[in-house]
């Protein structure tokens, strides 16, 4: 079983940055690839970006110039930086992971973590 934990997320003014983690563990681990989406209140969730086992990313058109993605050395964490928060960007995060690499189709992906917060004030 793999298990997933995003963390942070937070409070923060329009204009700020965070690192968002998604730390993955469990027996089965090694070979995932990593997916963000996010799901603004009121909306569905939308794909953010993605990374495979070999460290090939992705991130949507509409963000790629504010969030990117990376890993850690072990491949035991994924990081989504997010800069120049917007308040359209208030949603809540999440990774989701599986041994197939399954680009923006949220419906496919094996794992899921629990979500981290991002709220932009104006």
């Amino acid at each position: 079983q793999v298990q997933l934990v995003e963390s942070g997320g937070g409070l923060v003014q329009a204009g700020a940055s965070l690192e968002l983690s998604c730390a993955h563990s469990g027996r089965g681990r090694n070979g995932l690839a990593v997916a963000w989406f996010r799901q603004r209140p009121g909306e569905e969730r939308e794909f953010v970006g993605g990374i495979t086992w070999r460290n090939n990313t992705r991130v949507s058109d509409s963000l790629k110039d504010r969030f990117a993605i990376s890993r850690s050395n072990a491949k035991e964490i994924v990081y989504l930086q997010v800069n120049q928060l917007k308040p359209e960007d208030t949603a809540v995060y999440y990774c989701a992971a599986d041994w197939v690499y399954n680009g923006p189709n949220s419906l496919v992906y094996l794992f899921w973590g629990q979500g981290t917060q991002v709220t932009v004030s104006s």
